[in-house]
């Protein structure tokens, strides 16, 4: 009896083997897969690095979703806290170890070989004839993932070796190389897809960052506008927001990141990290109002000013520079848009005290409101933030344009690399 796709799919779900399937402790497979434990598909590697104050090193991490090894920076020996790495070797195997990356985990590409990673991975080396950018497709699989998040205590991280060697008993079934070949050439033609698609995305965001710098600035004009500019400081525009959450009127604790503008902080770290009984201290950010993050970062060298644009009135620690408009003479998009460009930085890196804190900036409220902002008229602002409103709307199609081809992905996955679709050899 042959059957379709759709009768294994729920016969597995209802927890039934199909025929042509086997039942193993971690899944239904087909009975031709070769299973063996995870420990006979890798092998744990260690190669400690005694870092070196004046030598740089390349540090590299596991990004989450699909997997894949970056670099996450270039640093002096004596910039980097911690001091347990680990050599990287182009093929070797990384997963996190941090419960929070939720089994976070990729190959090291030849451009990275060489580099180190921090005890917060483990490195693994293929066994032989394991193919290990088939083995890491494998490990994307959300069973995989989620048992390794269960086997990990993630606070202690020299406690979790001993979890890693329990995850390396567990089983993996793989597909003959036949198979395996087939699966791996359908996932790389749907990743040639994305990367294409990203690549005209990143082409979008460079057009946007340009326009951003012609037109807040007065280097481009649009048709039909010649008036002078005029400079105002923002302390002209806006006025600081000292109100703070006495009584616990508010609960909802908001957080300021580059990447993801203004969002609840549970949102951006998965879970809340504000103490309860320090809330009443923190400052209330209505809808509207204009946060400043001075923690600098490789996308804010300068820390992100963002726009509370949740709709919800929330509240921010102290540690922030809260304010809102006060003036008629500017608009929330345009003032919004010169924050996202980097037309400010120039200023704030002439006035900032860097002091021992190097990964944030020390500016004092009368320089920080003190910034000289450039101001065309009202109705100029409103056509400039048009243009780079429409640009935004390009954008965020792309960016859901290629989420649908990710997901497309990982049905892709779901379907070829536990067998239920099957492809000819």
């Amino acid at each position: 009896m042959i059957l379709r796709t759709r009768d294994i799919i729920e016969q597995i779900r209802r927890g039934n083997v199909p025929e042509g399937y086997q039942k193993t402790k971690d899944g239904i497979f087909p009975t031709d897969w070769h299973t063996q434990k995870m420990k006979q598909w890798v092998a744990l590697a260690e190669r400690p690095v005694t870092l070196e104050d004046d030598k740089r090193y390349r540090l590299v991490t596991v990004r989450r979703g699909f997997g894949g090894v970056d670099l996450r920076g270039e640093y002096l020996g004596k910039d980097i806290l911690v001091k347990n790495y680990f050599r990287a070797r182009q093929g070797d195997f990384l997963i996190s170890k941090r419960q929070i990356a939720h089994g976070a985990c990729g190959v090291v590409p030849e451009s990275l070989d060489g580099a180190v990673v921090s005890n917060e991975y483990n490195v693994f080396v293929p066994n032989q004839g394991t193919n290990i950018e088939m083995f890491n497709l494998m490990m994307q699989l959300p069973h995989y993932t989620r048992l390794f998040y269960l086997m990990s205590d993630g606070v202690h991280i020299e406690k979790l070796l001993f979890k890693t060697q329990d995850w390396m008993r567990r089983q993996l079934a793989m597909p003959p190389i036949e198979e395996q070949q087939k699966i791996a050439a359908i996932l790389t033609t749907q990743d040639k897809v994305i990367e294409l698609k990203e690549k005209h995305l990143a082409e979008k965001q460079r057009q946007k960052k340009y326009l951003m710098q012609q037109l807040l600035t007065g280097k481009k004009r649009l048709p039909g506008f010649s008036e002078e500019w005029k400079i105002k400081p923002l302390n002209k525009l806006t006025e600081k927001q000292k109100k703070k959450n006495n009584g616990f009127q508010y609960h909802l604790v908001l957080s300021n990141s580059a990447q993801h503008g203004i969002v609840s902080q549970d949102q951006e770290f998965d879970k809340e990290i504000a103490n309860e009984e320090r809330i009443d201290g923190y400052y209330i950010v209505v809808p509207g109002a204009f946060v400043y993050n001075p923690r600098i970062s490789a996308t804010a060298p300068c820390g992100p000013i963002n726009v509370n644009e949740t709709g919800e009135t929330g509240i921010m620690s102290p540690l922030y520079t809260v304010f809102a408009i006060s003036s008629p003479q500017i608009s929330q998009d345009f003032l919004k848009y010169y924050f996202q460009s980097s037309c400010w930085y120039k200023y704030v890196k002439e006035v900032a005290n860097y002091g021992a804190r190097h990964d944030r900036i020390s500016i004092s409220d009368g320089d920080f409101f003190d910034m000289p902002i450039p101001l065309p008229t009202k109705e100029e602002q409103s056509y400039i933030a048009e243009v780079l409103s429409a640009a935004d709307r390009e954008i965020d199609l792309l960016q859901q344009d290629i989420e649908q081809e990710k997901q497309k992905k990982k049905a892709l996955m779901q379907l070829l690399l536990t067998g239920i679709v099957r492809v000819k050899t």
